[in-house]
């Protein structure tokens, strides 16, 4: 079982789901679980998708793929939440490409001491991403200024926020609903 409740096939979906699903596919041809979980309601899919899409896949950001997959990675540790990391983690350890420093952010990572691999500008947005995912309620202007002090332009500074927002959103889906990657192609890249 990959959900704690009904997931609804590719065979038995009717015309609504299926362009749904459609639109949710991976470059793998699949769907994966966090959306196929929305099959009951497919406008919480397309959504979903929409905003998915938008804070990690948009040409628009600026903010260097592997470090957005790292944040993710960390708001999924920070939330306890091993589909996510699976997922994202699995992508930012083949953008980092290399194996010892993925290693060695890994650990920081799980071990919540993010300063044991980053420093200045990263170490600033993981800390803010640490603060937003687990104390929302005291972010303070002060956050958003020590962004832009180590150098996060406020559209980066955006682009940190709407992961973090995001991925708190999904992390409490997938935890929510016992979502389990049994199925799923685990990361984007994993055909590379």
């Amino acid at each position: 079982m990959s959900a704690w409740i009904e997931m609804i096939s590719d065979e038995k979906a009717d015309a609504r789901l299926r362009a749904s699903l459609d639109r949710a596919r991976t470059p793998h041809g699949t769907v994966d679980n966090v959306m196929r979980v929305h099959s009951l309601r497919p406008a919480t899919m397309d959504g979903h998708v929409t905003l998915y899409r938008a804070c990690l896949h948009d040409d628009g950001n600026t903010i260097p793929e592997w470090f957005q997959e790292v944040i993710a990675s960390y708001v999924s540790t920070l939330n306890s939440c091993p589909y996510s990391f699976a997922n994202h983690w699995a992508n930012a350890r083949h953008l980092i490409g290399d194996t010892a420093k993925a290693d060695r952010i890994e650990f920081a990572l799980r071990a919540r001491k993010p300063e044991d691999a980053f420093e200045g500008q990263k170490l600033a947005a993981l800390r803010y991403t640490k603060k937003l995912t687990l104390h929302p309620g005291t972010m303070q202007e002060p956050d958003v200024t020590a962004l832009r002090d180590a150098g996060w332009s406020d559209g980066e500074i955006l682009e940190i926020n709407q992961i973090v927002g995001y991925f708190c959103y999904a992390n409490r889906l997938l935890n929510g609903l016992g979502v389990t990657t049994d199925g799923d192609v685990v990361g984007y890249y994993a055909d590379s």
